[in-house]
């Protein structure tokens, strides 16, 4: 879907692609990353979270944590990622950045605190109920700090997608607030939810869920209890042209991910400010019954969106022409894609070793990928700066 996107907006980037893994500098299977464009896409959102009055942390996860995207955000200036679980955590800690906010989308785990709290320090830590933040708080304690906690949130009506379930009574948010100001090495600091804002396919325009008003409306109750000086964090679908909603609703903080890359769903259907910096590329490896079977590993389609004619460019010359599209059946989720298949039927066949170039909306941490960050695009000189696995850690490419 965000093909289209990427042979229009940034066809240099397909093109640089192409030619690096002809050369045989990027390996099939690969998640690859225009740094120059991730590093104006994060100086763009910096800047306007600065104008929203709104603290601002890159989510790395849909980019397996690449140390290079990592860098690329920091020279943006954004120096703070949120970390959805403790992989995260320690790899953007090693790639340089600060850890702004810890245990959400996913708790730490109760033997894990201690490590979270004395090598991270992380400015916000979520919390789901009162054991995970004694847990927390312990950790900080022992670290000889104390840590600020935002709870997680729910009211009746929310939005959550399933398995993301979880979190404090919004009704009840000023003992909420109370008990974690109880907690030994803790204090509470605010509140957050997730998603706040939603993409509507029927409206074809971004929106916000019934979770954004429940933390309006819950931080009202904290300014009624005298509390000051609240956070509120924001998540979801987040590009620059979202902020001053957010921050008009009341928020604090915001967390680009698929921003940081130009892949929200809203790019799909506006050029917004972001460019389109990722793509997933990999090889055809053989033909068979009237197909060309490339090699996978990375397909993730996000379900968020409602079935399409997958397309691929298929070339060995670097290309982003139309007459370079090939449709391709991607195995669904519930098989293990060793392979997809590209259709081989029309004139100019795909050979062995040919270039497959994909626009996904990805999510590479979950994926057998690797991650690959290439600078000097823009300049017209492409460097491959990293191969990686989704851990942020380097690959043992090509042996």
């Amino acid at each position: 879907m965000f093909l289209d996107i990427l042979r229009r907006r940034n066809p240099a980037f397909v093109e640089s692609a192409i030619q690096l893994h002809q050369a045989g500098h990027i390996p099939a299977n690969a998640y690859v990353l225009d740094l120059d464009a991730v590093e104006a896409n994060a100086r763009v959102l910096k800047s306007e979270a600065g104008r929203q009055g709104l603290k601002i942390f890159g989510m790395t996860k849909q980019v397996g944590r690449s140390s290079s995207f990592c860098r690329a955000i920091k020279r943006g200036g954004i120096d703070a990622a949120v970390a959805v679980d403790m992989a995260c955590a320690r790899a953007v800690h090693n790639a340089g950045l600060k850890l702004g906010h810890l245990g959400h989308l996913q708790q730490v785990a109760r033997h894990e605190a201690a490590a979270a709290a004395a090598r991270f320090r992380p400015d916000y830590w979520t919390v789901f109920n009162t054991e995970k933040a004694a847990e927390a708080g312990k950790g900080a304690s022992a670290a000889g700090y104390t840590q600020n906690l935002l709870a997680r949130i729910k009211a009746e009506g929310d939005t959550f997608y399933r398995g993301h379930e979880g979190g404090f009574d919004a009704d009840d948010i000023a003992g909420v607030a109370d008990r974690l100001d109880d907690v030994e090495g803790g204090r509470f600091a605010g509140i957050t939810t997730f998603p706040a804002l939603l993409f509507d396919h029927a409206a074809r325009k971004v929106k916000p869920t019934p979770n954004l008003a429940t933390l309006t409306k819950a931080a009202k109750a904290l300014q009624k209890a005298g509390r000051t000086n609240v956070e509120v964090n924001a998540p979801g679908t987040t590009s620059s042209v979202l902020l001053a909603a957010l921050a008009e609703a009341g928020a604090t903080q915001c967390e680009p991910g698929n921003g940081l890359h130009g892949t929200t769903a809203l790019h799909v259907m506006e050029d917004l400010p972001e460019l389109p910096a990722v793509l997933y590329l990999t090889e055809v490896s053989h033909l068979a019954g009237g197909k060309a079977y490339c090699f996978g590993g990375g397909f993730y389609i996000d379900p968020i969106f409602p079935e399409y004619d997958v397309k691929a460019i298929v070339s060995r010359e670097p290309t982003v022409s139309a007459a370079a599209l090939r449709s391709v059946e991607v195995p669904p989720p519930a098989a293990i894609d060793y392979y997809a298949m590209i259709d081989a039927t029309a004139p100019g066949s795909p050979r062995p070793g040919d270039t497959a170039v994909f626009g996904f909306r990805g999510q590479a941490f979950v994926t057998r990928a690797y991650i690959v960050g290439v600078s000097g695009i823009s300049k017209g000189a492409p460097k491959v700066e990293t191969i990686e696995n989704g851990f942020g850690e380097t690959a043992a490419w090509p042996v």
